[in-house]
C-alpha cells in the first residue's frame, strides 16, 4: 500500500502528465484558430465548374476581384468545367480544408445531381462547408416573335394544346434549370411537349428565331437583348416577384401560371468541408459586404442576375425547401445520366 509521503510524490507527475496530454488534444484546434485569425496567409484558388465567358465565370471573376482587394491576398479563378458542374464540385469537395480553395458551386450540386446521376464523385451533403448564396438568375418563358402568338401564359398554354405534336422547347442541356424547370411546367399546364438540348442559349436563340423551337424556359441574363430587341415575347418570369428592369412582365404565378412554381437558378461558394468554422464565417461577412454594393447590384440587375449574401445555416434551410421540387422536375423530365 502507498504512504501518504509517496502519493504526494506522484501527484505533480499526474498533474504534468495531464497538462501535456490536454495540450496535446488541444494543439490542432489552437493551430486551426490561430491560421483562421491570420487567414488568409497565401493565395486562394477558387474554382468555377464552367467554361471561361459564362455567366457564372463573368460573376466570379468580378466576386474574386473583390474579394481578393479586401482580403489583400490574391483569389485566383481556376475553370474546372465538365459532367454539368460535377467535376469542378469534386475538385473543391476534395481539396485540402485550409481555406485556400473555395468554389462557385451551382444550386445543381445539391438538390439535381443527386437525383439525376447513377453515382457521384463526391457526397454533397457531406463534403462541403457552405459558405453563403452569392447570386440568383431567374429563368424567363420566351417564345418567339414572328413564330408564336401568344402574348400571355394563357394564351401560350391554349395556342400549345391545339397542337397535336405539342410544342417543341430548349434547354442548355439535359438536366440543367431550364431543361427541368420547362418540362415540370409544360407537365402541370397539361401540354405535350418535346425536349431539344442545345449547348447553350447562343443555340437556342437562333433555333427559336428561326421556327424550330417553339418556347423555352431559359435563364433571363441570356435572351435580355433579344426580349429588348422585340424578336422574342417574355411571357412570366420564374421568380417570387417581378424582375426590376422588366416590370411589366408578370411572375409565372401572376400570369395564371401552374400553382407553386417558382423556380430560379442559384450558387454557392463552399469550401471542403472540414474547413475551420472562423473561416467559413469570414468569408461569409466578407460576401455580404461586397454584395451590399448599390452599384454592384444595379450592374447585376442589369445583367439579369440578384446579389445574395447569406450564411451557412441558411444555405441549409434553402437547400431542404427546395429539395421536393428539384426532385420532382427530375422525375417529371425522365432525366436519368451515367
Amino acid at each position: 500500500m502507498k504512504s501518504f509521503k509517496d502519493e504526494q510524490a506522484v501527484r505533480p507527475m499526474r498533474r504534468r502528465a495531464l497538462a501535456v496530454g490536454g495540450a496535446a488534444a488541444l494543439a490542432p484546434t489552437v493551430l486551426r484558430a490561430q491560421s483562421a485569425e491570420r487567414y488568409p496567409s497565401r493565395m486562394i484558388k477558387l474554382v468555377v465548374p464552367y467554361t471561361p465567358g459564362g455567366l457564372i465565370d463573368t460573376f466570379t471573376r468580378h466576386l474574386a476581384d473583390d474579394m481578393s482587394a479586401r482580403l489583400g491576398q490574391p483569389v485566383v479563378v481556376e475553370n474546372r468545367p465538365g459532367a454539368a458542374g460535377n467535376i469542378g464540385a469534386d475538385a473543391v469537395a476534395k481539396a485540402a480544408p485550409d481555406g485556400t480553395t473555395i468554389g462557385t458551386i451551382p444550386f445543381i450540386a445539391p438538390l439535381v445531381a443527386p437525383h439525376l446521376y447513377r453515382s457521384l464523385p463526391f457526397n454533397p451533403e457531406r463534403d462541403f462547408a457552405w459558405v453563403s448564396e452569392v447570386w440568383e438568375f431567374p429563368n424567363v418563358a420566351v417564345v418567339p416573335t414572328q413564330h408564336v402568338p401568344a402574348r400571355t401564359i394563357a394564351e401560350f398554354i391554349a395556342w400549345a394544346k391545339t397542337r397535336p405534336q405539342g410544342v417543341s422547347y430548349g434547354s442548355p442541356g439535359v438536366g440543367t434549370s431550364p431543361h427541368l424547370s420547362a418540362a415540370l411546367f409544360l407537365q402541370r399546364a397539361g401540354v405535350r411537349g418535346e425536349h431539344v438540348p442545345f449547348r447553350g442559349a447562343a443555340q437556342t436563340i437562333p433555333a427559336m428565331l428561326s421556327g424550330d423551337v417553339h418556347f423555352a424556359l431559359d435563364n433571363l441574363a441570356s435572351y435580355v437583348p433579344v426580349i429588348q430587341e422585340g424578336r422574342m415575347r417574355a411571357l412570366a418570369v420564374t421568380s417570387a416577384e417581378r424582375w426590376p428592369t422588366m416590370p411589366d412582365v408578370p411572375t409565372l404565378q401572376e400570369a395564371g401560371g401552374p400553382a407553386g412554381f417558382t423556380a430560379v437558378s442559384w450558387s454557392i461558394w463552399a469550401f471542403p468541408n472540414g474547413t475551420p468554422a472562423p473561416i467559413v464565417e469570414r468569408l461569409a461577412s466578407e460576401i455580404a459586404a461586397i454584395n451590399s454594393s448599390p452599384a454592384l447590384i444595379e450592374r447585376a440587375r442589369t445583367m439579369g442576375a440578384k446579389l445574395l449574401a447569406s450564411t451557412p445555416d441558411a444555405v441549409r434551410a434553402r437547400i431542404e425547401r427546395e429539395r421536393a421540387l428539384w426532385r420532382e422536375m427530375v422525375e417529371v423530365s425522365g432525366a436519368r445520366m451515367e
